[in-house]
């Protein structure tokens, strides 16, 4: 290993930077685009925040290697047809009429904008601006109708029969028969034309082909935005034609990434580097899908637990699948606690830690939380909470400076705790009997919880648990400590419960062990 390569940090996305750099080399640029897409026909969604948030953070890598210019283009492909009527949006019946239109041709259903792609393309803009992400905006129908594609589809024209040859394996014998990547526009309706090419005019620039209902031929320019191209064949034109250095995309797309990548060669292009993510899950292990309406919203986070919590659970194992539900919210909360940490206190190369990334390359001044969001959770489910003020109690005997003025982070998770634990916790609480074994641990504890110091902290709490424990024939301490969740928190797992017992007071928990024996 050269010495260059030991001082690069090792976290992914400085290795996905490292590929950015290595093309540049190659082609003599000093600048990068990246570039992530959005499809307006529906909302922004969890998908689009992550993309954005990953893509971001390569960025971020890429320019502390090099500090060359770089951009993040937010590209919505505004021009795609309105296929389906999305579920969630008002005026049903006023959109299907415009099934087949461009989406910025279709009117806003909300009445707010000029037209459905434009109410869509704002929504987007303000979902990443409420993120602080660093990015310009491009809509597919400006770059069309202004011309900034013309040159790239005059070179997809002269490439017609090569694109379509790529493209057609890939499908039905139907479907295979009539293909074209390029889509005229009716001139009449203002339809996306799925429809045979009859002929492609290099030297004019169009297409010739016939209208399916009245038998009529058309011959139509592909410039100005006359025509827009089937989606494999855009994503590759917009490749060539930006030079795009950088695209990431779903597992789904890895088929589509390949026919793209072909295109943009055929073109005389080279494609961007690319990054497969694996799909999130839902409770079910099944894919997360927007039409199912299965999985969780960035707006459902973001009611539980803070947007760092999310950043963080996004920026780990970005090549794993994972299951995105509301029980992975306290564990990501407190990985963003135990990371913000470290980076504040020096602990490691801050290159490496995700808070770094999270915090765009910061170091955070002020501590996050002294207490973790599991042990709020587990503090709020014991004293059933019903506002934050019950809580505050608790924390300002464990941490007498501690306040929402002085406190800021740690009042945000209190506030959090509260709202997670009335509406997840609390309606799944379910408390057994102690067997006889635990029974005899629990006395064991509770009298060993009289003897230890008023003051006894954290570790000392810990220390008496592990003692108790091992003095008793449990399987394993793991056997314990789940006897300890389930007889006293009603709950099936939680935090370190010597921590929790300096929270919530020696006396009070040898009150709850009395409950649980009682019980």
């Amino acid at each position: 290993m050269t010495k260059s390569e030991a001082d690069t940090p090792t976290s992914w996305p400085f290795r996905e930077a490292e590929r950015v750099v290595h093309r540049l080399h190659k082609s003599g640029k000093s600048t990068a685009l990246f570039e992530t897409g959005y499809g307006p026909s529906g909302l922004p969604h969890i998908g689009t925040f992550m993309e954005v948030a990953r893509t971001s953070w390569i960025r971020l890598a890429f320019t502390r290697l090099t500090g060359l210019p770089s951009k993040l283009l937010a590209f919505s492909d505004d021009m795609d047809a309105l296929r389906k009527v999305p579920g969630n949006v008002p005026r049903q019946d006023m959109l299907r009429e415009f099934i087949g239109q461009p989406l910025t041709r279709v009117p806003d259903p909300f009445g707010t904008h000029p037209s459905f792609g434009a109410h869509n393309n704002a929504r987007l803009q303000a979902f990443l601006d409420s993120f602080g992400f660093e990015y310009e905006f491009a809509s597919s129908t400006e770059y069309y109708t202004s011309g900034r594609f013309n040159d790239a589809l005059r070179a997809v024209a002269a490439k017609h029969d090569v694109i379509r040859d790529i493209i057609r394996p890939t499908l039905g014998p139907e479907r295979r028969a009539t293909y074209s990547p390029i889509l005229p526009l009716h001139p009449r309706t203002g339809q996306v034309m799925q429809v045979a090419i009859d002929e492609v005019d290099v030297d004019a620039a169009s297409v010739t082909w016939r209208d399916p209902e009245t038998g009529i031929l058309h011959e139509t320019s592909i410039l100005d935005g006359g025509a827009k191209l089937q989606w494999k064949a855009d994503w590759a034109m917009r490749w060539f034609a930006l030079g795009v250095d950088y695209e990431m995309s779903g597992k789904d797309l890895i088929d589509s990434v390949r026919l793209s990548s072909a295109i943009v060669r055929a073109l005389g292009g080279e494609p961007p580097e690319s990054f497969t993510y694996e799909l999130f899950l839902d409770e079910h292990g099944q894919k997360i899908s927007k039409s199912k309406g299965n999985g969780l919203s960035v707006e459902e986070w973001l009611t539980y637990a803070p947007a760092e919590s999310l950043g963080q659970f996004m920026f780990a194992s970005p090549q794993r699948a994972k299951r995105l539900y509301f029980d992975v919210i306290p564990r990501a909360t407190d990985e963003y606690l135990a990371n913000q940490d470290n980076l504040r206190e020096g602990k490691g190369r801050a290159e490496d830690n995700p808070a770094w990334f999270i915090h765009g390359g910061e170091i955070p001044t002020a501590s996050s939380s002294p207490i973790p969001f599991a042990m709020l959770l587990n503090l709020a489910s014991v004293v059933n909470a019903e506002t934050p003020d019950l809580l505050w109690g608790f924390i300002r005997a464990y941490r007498p400076e501690a306040s929402p003025e002085s406190a800021p982070f740690l009042a945000r998770l209190v506030d959090f705790a509260v709202r997670y634990y009335q509406d997840f916790i609390k309606p799944a609480k379910q408390y057994r009997s102690p067997t006889e074994l635990e029974r005899t641990a629990l006395l064991d504890l509770a009298d060993g919880l009289k003897s230890i110091p008023d003051n006894a902290d954290a570790e000392a709490l810990q220390n008496l648990l592990y003692d108790v424990g091992k003095r008793h024939p449990f399987a394993s301490l793991r056997e314990w400590f789940g006897c300890l969740y389930q007889v006293l928190l009603g709950q099936t797992e939680g935090p370190r419960f010597g921590g929790f017992i300096a929270l919530y007071g020696i006396a009070p928990t040898i009150a709850l062990i009395e409950q649980g024996l009682a019980r």
